[in-house]
């Protein structure tokens, strides 16, 4: 058995939120593959990530330690609401589990179960190759290219995909 299959997952709840910003801080406050302000306060932070979606899961192991977490979301209002969006962030004690590839997948079964019809990421950071490559591996495909889209902290402006997978 896999690290990934003894994992949870679950709806997240307010009471989860400390352990959900514990896996997020870090990530918004570096500035690599989200387009948030590293300067985000926490109750915005909270507004994005739990209040405002659809839903929000939370991937636990048997301890009922926080490993990963995800939202899904209408990517747009009216007539583009049959399309998602989704972010994910694994806790860096989780890295190279398969949470994320468990988290997407369960995305994909939890966006059909929701109605929607395809899952849309608006902004993947080209420099972001593992996610790049794992989005590929799960049916996602590139339909476009935003060239110098995201300002990286260390790299400077770097390009960004639109990624899309039909449901």
């Amino acid at each position: 058995m896999n690290d990934a299959e003894t994992i949870s997952l679950r709806q997240a709840t307010a009471p989860d939120w400390p352990a959900l910003w514990q896996i997020i801080e870090p990530v918004f406050r570096a500035g690599e593959t989200y387009a948030i302000s590293p300067d985000i306060q926490e109750s915005s932070a909270r507004q994005l990530w739990l209040d405002a979606p659809t839903a929000t899961f939370i991937a636990e192991n048997e301890n009922g330690d926080a490993l990963g977490t995800y939202y899904i979301k209408p990517n747009q209002a009216g007539g583009g609401s049959h399309v998602c969006n989704c972010g994910y962030i694994v806790a860096p004690q989780a890295q190279g589990m398969g949470i994320a590839t468990r988290m997407c997948l369960h995305s994909q079964d939890e966006a059909r179960r929701l109605g929607f019809h395809a899952m849309q990421y608006n902004l993947v950071v080209a420099s972001n190759e593992g996610a790049v490559r794992l989005w590929q591996k799960l049916g996602f495909s590139i339909v476009g290219t935003l060239p110098d889209a995201f300002h990286h902290p260390e790299l400077g402006l770097v390009d960004a995909h639109v990624m899309y997978k039909r449901l």
